[in-house]
């Protein structure tokens, strides 16, 4: 059984800077999780805040996106040979083409994490992007002293990240097989487009479609039917007020971190809650 429990031992942070990362709303997020819950699940992973926060003694964390999966898997079982190869990568901008040029599948294990974190670190606003064939193609980002090799932070989340399930996988194949009762569920999928900027959100190859949004909220009143305790994120989007009406919906005003225009940091965000706050 998890609590929600304050302070925690480590005080460990994210390891990338990730596009739609929930990092400015754990201050609305914490309040709202139930005090007493099983497996923590997040299966749209990205970068983990609210995990971080709360670290979970008990928790499955999955994602489709490969390299973001073997990151997290090299970081709990060989983060030290992860230290080490990251001590071969400089902030230079003919590395970083000649790094990003690189295969991720060409790369072992240890050496595609060090890529994933260095390119993270480097490029332009921190923000992971691919094109169609799932190669990533973020410029580099010109940061006079990037801090490419966390090692102390990595340690902390090596440690947090013990004995957790890491999945790669669709979210629905995570929840129809892990999803018990009384499991906490945070599902922060790619959001519904409200401009024609919102597209980083899109950090695989696959586009999160209409189509796919609607199966989620399908998703969502099967795991509360299951008596999971459910909470979603997603952008302020008429159809999200459609797809979710059964629900109690909250508005609040978020900023934007990753974004190439300052006048475009400021947002709203939905949150959909699946149980009785």
């Amino acid at each position: 059984m998890n609590n929600l429990v304050f302070p925690f031992v480590h005080k460990a942070k994210p390891i990338l800077k990730w596009a739609g990362g929930k990092t400015q709303m754990l201050d609305v997020l914490i309040p709202l999780m139930p005090n007493q819950y099983c497996n923590y699940i997040e299966p749209f992973f990205g970068g983990g805040a609210l995990f971080f926060a709360i670290q979970p003694q008990q928790a499955i964390i999955s994602d489709t996106n490969p390299e973001l999966i073997n990151l997290y898997r090299v970081v709990s079982s060989q983060v030290e040979q992860l230290i080490l190869e990251l001590d071969k990568y400089y902030n230079d901008q003919d590395f970083f083409y000649e790094i990003r040029a690189l295969k991720f599948e060409n790369l072992d294990n240890v050496q595609a994490a060090a890529r994933t974190i260095f390119l993270n670190k480097t490029c332009f606003n921190g923000l992971y992007r691919v094109n169609k064939k799932g190669e990533f193609n973020t410029p580099f980002g010109k940061y006079k002293n990037p801090n490419i090799n966390d090692s102390i932070n990595l340690l902390r989340v090596s440690d947090i990240l013990k004995n957790k399930e890491i999945i790669q996988a669709d979210y629905f194949d995570v929840l129809e097989k892990y999803a018990k009762k009384n499991d906490f569920i945070f599902l922060d999928p790619p959001y519904f487009p409200i401009s024609q900027y919102s597209d980083f959100k899109r950090y695989t190859k696959e586009q999160f479609s209409e189509q796919d949004q609607f199966k989620l909220s399908q998703c969502f009143k099967m795991l509360v039917d299951r008596g999971c305790y459910v909470l979603l994120t997603n952008s302020n989007h008429p159809l999200v007020y459609e797809y979710y009406s059964d629900f109690e919906i909250r508005c609040i005003d978020t900023k934007r971190h990753i974004s190439c225009k300052g006048g475009a940091r400021t947002g709203e965000d939905i949150i959909v809650i699946g149980y009785d706050v």
